[in-house]
């Protein structure tokens, strides 16, 4: 198995930040079948992910062992045609998902998934 494909992380605007045209956009991009995607943990991010395609299809979020010993993947999480879903993993500093990398890696079942990482700002909601 190959190393997983860094994924490009959206820094989000703050909220005061001006906000100029397309400065709100962002794009999904295909998942990685074979090898997954992985992302750096900072303690601020959401991954969305969205299946364009027809049919259902999954997504794995792989996790590592917390402080007790324990590990809960997300296996197979199922996604009908057009549905979206989101997943807060990024969201703490703990152990738990993020490897000693740092990192967070997923998985998904058909490169049809479509992902994206949005970060908030430093600082947001403290």
């Amino acid at each position: 198995m190959a190393d997983p494909t860094v994924m490009t992380v959206v820094e989000m605007l703050g909220p005061f930040d001006a906000v100029v045209a397309d400065a709100l956009n962002f794009a999904f991009t295909p998942l990685t079948v074979t090898d997954g995607e992985v992302f750096r943990c900072t303690g601020r991010e959401i991954l969305l992910v969205s299946n364009p395609s027809a049919g259902a299809l999954t997504i794995t979020i792989t996790s590592v062992d917390d402080e007790y010993g324990r590990a809960e993947d997300i296996t197979t999480y199922e996604l009908a045609q057009d549905e979206f879903a989101y997943f807060p993993i990024g969201l703490t500093n703990s152990k738990g998902w993020k490897n000693s990398s740092g990192n967070i890696r997923i998985t998904g079942s058909s490169a049809d998934l479509d992902a994206v990482v949005l970060r908030l700002p430093v600082g947001f909601g403290r």
